[in-house]
């Protein structure tokens, strides 16, 4: 993060964010879900997504294992590809905003510093953050891909949880208790969360 703000040289639409706003009849905005691999994330992200579509509302998910199949796929899981990893899904993710949609984003970014930086890309009116608090018991009951027994069997290294450290956010907007909570209860408290 920079002490002064960096100039806005974009190029200008001829549509306004407020005109796309009033014709999508929602404003723009950014769920950044957050937790542990397992704490249920994309399952909440696509059940959200569901649910909102039948409402009515555009909406979009960017899922971290998605993004990583395309526009990250050059990137490693070091400390520092893992933080490029974020700048880019919180671009994107701004541009959604930006257009009047609201963008559910699924990614552990596992460090207070790189969801600070997610913040402040996509810009704080626009950003919730959604702490997904599942034990890391429960976490690997779920791994359906066998990835917590990897990273225990060193098969994968800097793995969060295990050999990489979870930060759990300070002050969400709201924080789930996936390991408690039906999904149907999570999709209504993020539709709240929404407004």
């Amino acid at each position: 993060m920079s002490g002064s703000a960096k100039p806005d040289n974009r190029q200008k639409g001829l549509v306004s964010r407020e005109q796309r706003e009033s014709l999508n009849a929602q404003r723009g905005q950014v769920l950044w879900l957050t937790g542990l691999s397992g704490a249920g994330k994309s399952t909440l992200a696509y059940a959200l997504e569901a649910r909102l579509y039948q409402l009515g509302r555009r909406c979009v998910v960017l899922d971290g294992d998605n993004l990583r199949s395309g526009l990250c796929a050059d990137l490693g899981f070091t400390p520092a590809a893992r933080h490029e990893n974020l700048r880019r899904a919180a671009e994107v993710a701004k541009l959604f905003a930006e257009t009047g949609m609201i963008c559910i984003a699924a990614f552990i970014s596992p460090t207070y510093l790189d969801r600070a930086m997610v913040r402040e890309v996509v810009g704080p009116d626009d950003f919730s953050e959604v702490y997904l608090d599942c034990s890391l018991q429960v976490c690997e009951a779920r791994d359906v891909k066998g990835l917590y027994q990897r990273a225990r069997a060193g098969e994968i290294a800097d793995f969060t949880g295990i050999t990489s450290p979870y930060e759990p956010p300070l002050q969400p907007a709201l924080t789930l208790m996936t390991s408690s909570l039906s999904i149907e209860d999570c999709v209504q408290q993020l539709i709240e969360c929404l407004g």
